[in-house]
């Protein structure tokens, strides 16, 4: 593990107001990450705290920040979207709140080697979890073009997905596409002039949809937050803080489905769908990070942050 692991944790003050909603209990934090959120939770409460990372670097400076609260906590090498099986193999019924800070660490994208980053040469990982088979490598060098077009297209909302897919499908032949900058710079000679000055590096967008496919990332969002929801006691808080627009819209649309209960026809006399309501909505609008915050963490600038409480 990299010694200087660091991971800023994203609006800390409004996480702790929203979660905690006592001293003691249980809390999950299903993406542990280097542990900053977890660390507030345990300092602030005498609660037991579930930590949940697939990121084996993480899970080790987890585990050595949270060190001095001894037996109150336990780490667990798993993905967030296991997050009911994890507690059900612990024998953990129910908790107070559930955390899930989605996206890529600090760490990840510092770290050259793990290939998250086109500002530092690397070769094409992106893998979160590093026993997973597919990296960013196999996506970019054998993927179909349609294939590629797609995945820029929808994860990274890009809409030169057309022109990127195809310059990088007439490079690798050629020869292999292997490291970060390679393909950086690949998608940048994809952009027309204008668009090559733009405030963001023209290769954020395909790097954010590469990634999100490498790790699943948004198919796993809607399982998790259901399982979340599902382990909550009655009054438990779930809070999710999402840093894209896709990852926002599908927690805000599953939040919805869970707050809304019968949904039956009106003109039918009695329900029949037998739908529940379980959560009522806390946010109704996001919650985004203050300006003295970004100032000093400009990754925090887009955040948003979703709180809901298990009926």
């Amino acid at each position: 593990m990299n010694a200087d692991f660091h991971h800023e944790p994203v609006m800390i003050k409004e996480v702790i107001a929203s979660l905690l909603v006592g001293k003691t209990g249980i809390y999950v934090d299903g993406t542990v990450g280097g542990a900053g959120h977890a660390y507030e939770i345990l300092k602030q409460t005498d609660a037991f705290l579930v930590g949940i990372d697939c990121d084996s670097e993480a899970l080790q400076a987890a585990e050595k920040k949270l060190a001095e609260f001894g037996s109150r906590k336990i780490l667990v090498k798993a993905n967030f979207v296991d997050l009911g099986s994890v507690l059900e193999s612990l024998n953990i019924e129910k908790v107070d709140g559930v955390l899930l800070d989605l996206g890529v660490s600090s760490h990840q994208l510092d770290v050259a080697q793990r290939g998250f980053s086109f500002n530092q040469e690397a070769p094409l990982d992106m893998r979160m979890d590093r026993n997973i088979r597919l990296s960013a490598y196999d996506i970019v060098n054998s993927f179909a073009q349609s294939e590629l077009e797609k995945i820029i297209r929808t994860y990274g909302e890009e809409k030169m997905a057309g022109r990127i897919a195809r310059t990088i499908s007439q490079k690798r032949q050629l020869k292999p596409i292997e490291t970060t900058t390679q393909l950086a710079a690949i998608v940048a000679s994809s952009m027309p002039a204008k668009l090559k000055w733009q405030k963001i590096h023209p290769a954020t967008r395909t790097f954010q949809a590469i990634r999100i496919a490498v790790n699943n990332e948004l198919d796993n969002i809607k399982p998790a937050i259901k399982d979340a929801t599902q382990a909550l006691k009655s009054g438990g808080r779930l809070c999710v803080i999402s840093f894209h627009s896709l990852e926002d819209r599908l927690v805000k649309n599953e939040f919805r489905n869970l707050a809304c209960g019968c949904e039956c026809p009106k003109d039918i006399p009695y329900c029949v769908c037998q739908k529940e309501t379980k959560l009522k909505i806390i946010t109704k609008k996001a919650l985004l990070p203050s300006l003295e915050e970004i100032e000093n963490n400009p990754r925090a600038r887009s955040a948003k942050l979703r709180v809901a409480q298990r009926v």
